[in-house]
């Protein structure tokens, strides 16, 4: 009697199951509506996976076509060392270069950098170049943030500075962008740039930095001029605080000026006076006469940089 009444109930919930589903019907996913064109962006992507799928032929296979190429403008560039330890040489950058072959030389089924996209060149560039210190930056640098990509500076088989493969020696490929700096060499004072002594790479790292201007800084945390000028850099028992906090060009600019010692002022009683002065009154301290003898702070205040001797700077 209790197994008919177990069953019965069992019968029930059958019932009353399939009358709901009668009622409510299954849910299913609404099927996404695919779209009739795809984006640019897609459409690139697309055909340089399709271009990266082809089989490796090897670098002695390009040069049955490019050997002019190749002997002058491969081998003899840093790039050439993708050939060692088993790499792909030319596919290193270009691809796969089966499909290429077979095509009879079709420049549609290879990755070309002359058509690519500035984004696509530069994470194809990264992809070996971007875990290097000198470039780790690269994406949040100024360049990169002002639509400069690796190609505007560098040329990999017409390069006209091999050792970086830049597409013009500095400091004129430089100035094709900063103006302002190639007047700034031409100055009376200024570092000898133009003159070949040093090159723009040696203050700045044009790849990006985590500093201001993408200077480049030292180990200590200083910035490059006292790669240079290292009887500057200290550390000394009486720091001059702008020194260490707002760097050099507080008082200098560092590509050249009008004035000795590249000081932003003429004179450099006006120069320190921007800082140590009050409303109605001089400097602190002894009275200074500021327009007879005191006109040079630094006749008395010698060790402006720092002293180990002095906490006003005196020698």
């Amino acid at each position: 009697m209790k197994t008919c009444r177990t069953y019965l109930q069992f019968l029930g919930l059958a019932t009353m199951a399939i009358l709901l589903s009668g009622v409510f019907p299954p849910i299913h996913a609404a099927p996404q509506e695919k779209s009739g064109a795809t984006s640019q962006k897609e459409t690139g992507q697309k055909e340089t996976d399709q271009k990266q799928t082809g089989q490796y032929v090897g670098s002695d296979t390009c040069k049955t076509c490019h050997e002019e190429l190749y002997k002058k403008n491969f081998e003899n560039t840093a790039h050439f060392k993708t050939t060692l330890h088993d790499g792909h040489g030319c596919e290193s950058c270009h691809g796969p270069g089966s499909a290429h072959v077979e095509g009879g030389g079709d420049v549609t089924k290879i990755i070309g950098f002359k058509s690519m996209s500035k984004q696509d060149a530069n994470a194809r560039c990264l992809s070996c170049h971007g875990a290097k210190p000198e470039q780790r930056h690269f994406s949040a640098s100024a360049h990169a943030s002002n639509d400069v990509g690796c190609m505007d500076c560098h040329s990999p088989h017409h390069a006209k500075e091999p050792e970086h493969l830049l597409v013009r020696a500095q400091p004129n490929l430089c100035y094709g962008c900063h103006a302002t700096a190639k007047a700034d060499f031409a100055k009376p004072y200024h570092h000898r740039v133009d003159e070949g002594l040093i090159q723009c790479s040696d203050c700045h790292n044009t790849h990006g930095t985590t500093t201001l201007r993408q200077v480049r800084a030292m180990p200590s945390g200083d910035a490059a001029c006292v790669k240079c000028h290292a009887d500057k850099q200290g550390p000394f028992v009486y720091e001059h605080v702008p020194v260490k906090t707002e760097g050099c060009s507080s008082c200098h600019t560092p590509h050249g000026a009008t004035n000795p010692r590249y000081l932003r002022v003429s004179q450099v009683n006006l120069l320190c006076l921007q800082c140590h002065t009050f409303p109605a009154q001089g400097p602190a301290g002894p009275s200074h006469n500021q327009s007879t003898k005191y006109q040079a702070c630094t006749m008395c205040h010698a060790a402006i940089h720092g002293s180990n001797a002095s906490n006003v700077f005196f020698r």
